[in-house]
């Protein structure tokens, strides 16, 4: 491969580190050419971009980005898939499926401005919320005092209004 190639190369890995908050590296060893297409077919669907690239030139565009990644390049040995996303838990449930296989692997993630290494840490990925299932249960907290608040209010009105019929209704 020509020195072109590769550091055009490069700069299109370190323009997706920059576009993707998100990404886990997957050991594709082992999967042949349909997993693999059903594989991509999968990440299509949950908005997951996959590319399989060449350690040396993923480890070229990590050293060259803003973020220390360094944690990550022990993993990079082997065949190495990147899975880019926008949202942190998507991959690892992705992958999830796949644990009863063991391929692909999870061998490293960065998600949610932290380094993850190793495959054991696949549930822990999975666990991490995205931002909308935050906001949806923040709403239900911030709801549920006010339901609370209504429900009294209706009830005791109920009652307030059962006394008051009683007392009208007493003869003086």
């Amino acid at each position: 491969m020509k020195k072109e190639i590769k550091d055009t190369i490069i700069v299109e890995l370190g323009e997706k580190l920059k576009e993707y908050p998100h990404f886990y590296l997957v050991d594709v060893t082992g999967m042949n050419a349909d997993d693999t297409s059903k594989l991509r077919r999968k990440c299509f669907k949950s908005e997951i971009k996959m590319v399989v690239v060449k350690n040396k030139l993923l480890h070229k565009a990590l050293e060259a980005s803003e973020i220390d990644f360094s944690e990550l390049y022990g993993a990079l040995k082997g065949n190495t898939a990147v899975l880019f996303c926008q949202t942190a838990n998507e991959p690892a449930k992705l992958l999830k499926d796949y644990t009863k296989a063991g391929i692909p692997a999870l061998k490293a993630a960065y998600a949610e401005e932290g380094i993850f290494v190793g495959a054991d840490k696949l549930e822990e990925l999975a666990s991490i919320k995205s931002k909308n299932e935050l906001i949806a249960d923040v709403v239900a907290l911030l709801q549920s005092p006010a339901k609370n608040v209504i429900s009294a209010l209706q009830s005791g009105a109920n009652t307030i209004h059962g006394v008051l019929k009683t007392l009208g209704e007493r003869p003086e």
